[in-house]
């Protein structure tokens, strides 16, 4: 198989940052200015109510959900919470199972009104499906970020969900980390405007 050239890649990532596609609860369609939109007045809301944004991924999903915990607490002023203490990842896994490593520690600190931000390429991992649901029933306000397939189960279970038609990791979370980076920025914008 030959590699693929620059300008595909290139070209490919455009065609998917130009599919993104937000739905909120009911999976009504939003615009995606209209999507960040929402995203940045509930964070801000959040930040002022002085709540807690959690985010949860596996593997590189999980490295983003650490990059911008730390990004959009110092640039931000936010509250933010990642679950990826190695001790606590292997206790919680080898006590509970797998499933529960991020429902459980959301179900001890999480408040009402506080945000998640679930971020799973194929929207099918149990351990973020399990969290997503603990989250909406303490009444988070919950937002996914997902890929392959248009129907996953993640997918309709946040308040508000991001999706990108890729169909391989690589640009899935290409365009995931250009997701939230595109949100702090607005969030930083909106803290100097």
């Amino acid at each position: 198989m030959r590699p693929r050239a620059w300008s595909d890649r290139t070209h490919e990532l455009g065609e998917l940052f130009a599919a993104l596609a937000f739905t909120d609860a009911d999976r009504a369609p939003l615009s995606a200015d209209q999507g960040f939109a929402r995203w940045v007045d509930r964070t801000t809301a959040v930040r002022r109510a002085g709540g807690t944004i959690y985010l949860i991924g596996n593997g590189a999903s999980a490295s983003m959900a650490s990059h911008m915990a730390a990004d959009l607490a110092k640039t931000c002023r936010l509250h933010t919470q990642v679950f990826t203490d190695p001790a606590l990842l292997t206790a919680l896994s080898n006590d509970l199972g797998f499933a529960s490593v991020y429902a459980e520690p959301l179900r001890r600190r999480a408040r009402e009104g506080d945000m998640l931000v679930a971020i799973s390429s194929s929207g099918a991992s149990e351990n973020i499906l399990a969290a997503a649901d603990l989250a909406r029933e303490a009444r988070l306000f919950v937002v996914t970020l997902t890929a392959f397939q248009g129907d996953n189960p993640l997918r309709g279970r946040g308040n508000l969900n991001a999706y990108v038609p890729a169909r391989a990791y690589g640009p899935a979370e290409t365009c995931h980390a250009a997701v939230l980076h595109h949100w702090m920025d607005l969030m930083e914008a909106a803290d100097r405007g």
